[in-house]
């Protein structure tokens, strides 16, 4: 399977159109529907194993990694806080190959749900919709009266009106994240997940970047696989500077892995009712220590290989794309003034990243 991924990821960048034939692979593999508990005919996937197999799919191809993470994303919000029909029929949809995703980004002033005579209907639309066109159950937080609702809208129903000219990225090409506007699209009942404010609600909502990270750490690692590749074809892996270099990725890269792994742990663990302030203060400390290993390693790879080794037909300077792109996660700068307030803000006795 993750041949298939990275075999197809050089031709989807080159043409931008949405990897099909990577989306077959995974539902082949059963990965659909392998977050999905084993009595609705998932794997149980979750947890550490989780964010292991994002990873490994992040490191086939991050455009693959980003939209089936929000897949992943949208079934867990669908089995957190629908109802067991509703999930049900998620779990029945996915196996048949449906796409699912998560379309929260939006423009002022946003998606509106709206009651009136005729029933619910929206009013606005979603940026940066991974998968358009192919995501075919894109769940939609919008505003309504009582607080920001999830919308699981099918798209052969209401498909809204798709503008694909505004994805014109750096990297990530793949994903085909659209525009779309949902004005006078129609609600219906069974179409609401959850209760006004579920889609927010902590530590679940602050604790999902984990399973980004997972994908991005991925990203990083096939960045510095092409690297080694291009240095070892070059015949300059034996330098001491490119070894020097590449120990100080290693060791951030490796640690930022173990500190996702630790906070994912701590998620799992937290009890029902808990403070979520330490868990998600450490998850901010997981961001930022993905956010710079992977910055760094790009560096350390483009230092290392040089303009010949980001020429074809070497994939670094797509991997390298790709990677720079995908770390432009929302509000990157809150979660490091996270990290510095909770260490600065901490009791004078014990260590502020330690478990109470």
């Amino acid at each position: 399977m993750a041949a298939t991924l990275a075999g197809e990821a050089a031709a989807r960048d080159a043409d931008g159109a949405f990897p099909a034939a990577s989306f077959q692979a995974l539902r082949e593999a059963g990965l659909l529907t392998a977050s999905l508990p084993t009595s609705l005919g998932g794997q149980g996937v979750k947890g550490a194993a989780l964010l292991t197999l994002l990873r490994q799919i992040g490191r086939a191809s991050l455009p693959v990694g980003r939209v089936y993470e929000g897949h992943v994303n949208a079934l867990g919000l669908i089995q957190r806080y629908g109802t067991s029909a509703q999930l049900a029929r998620a779990a029945r949809d996915a196996d048949r190959g449906e796409l699912f995703g998560v379309w929260n980004t939006e423009d002022g002033p946003g998606l509106r749900l709206e009651a009136g005579p005729g029933g619910l209907t929206l009013v606005g639309g979603k940026t940066f919709a991974s998968g358009l066109g192919h995501v075919t159950r894109p769940l939609l937080p919008a505003e309504a009266r009582e607080g920001r609702m999830m919308v699981l809208l099918p798209t052969g129903r209401e498909p809204g009106v798709p503008d694909p000219s505004f994805w014109q990225p750096l990297g990530m090409r793949a994903t085909v994240s659209g525009r779309v506007d949902y004005s006078g699209a129609r609600v219906q009942q069974e179409d609401l997940i959850g209760q006004p404010g579920d889609y927010y609600r902590q530590p679940e909502f602050g604790g999902g970047a984990l399973r980004f990270l997972a994908v991005q750490l991925g990203g990083a690692g096939a960045v510095v696989a092409s690297a080694r590749a291009a240095l070892r074809e070059l015949g300059r892996a034996g330098d001491d500077v490119q070894r020097l270099r590449f120990a100080e990725v290693a060791v951030r890269l490796e640690a930022a892995w173990q500190v996702t792994r630790e906070a994912q742990r701590r998620l799992d663990a937290l009890p029902d009712g808990a403070d979520p302030a330490p868990l998600l203060a450490y998850v901010a400390l997981a961001r930022t220590a993905t956010e710079d290993a992977c910055l760094l390693a790009a560096e350390a790879a483009e230092r290392a290989v040089g303009a010949r080794g980001l020429l074809a037909p070497w994939p670094t300077e797509r991997l390298l794309r790709d990677l720079r792109m995908y770390l432009r996660q929302p509000a990157p700068d809150a979660a490091r003034l996270a990290v510095g307030a909770w260490l600065l803000d901490a009791p004078d006795a014990g260590d502020p990243w330690e478990e109470a």
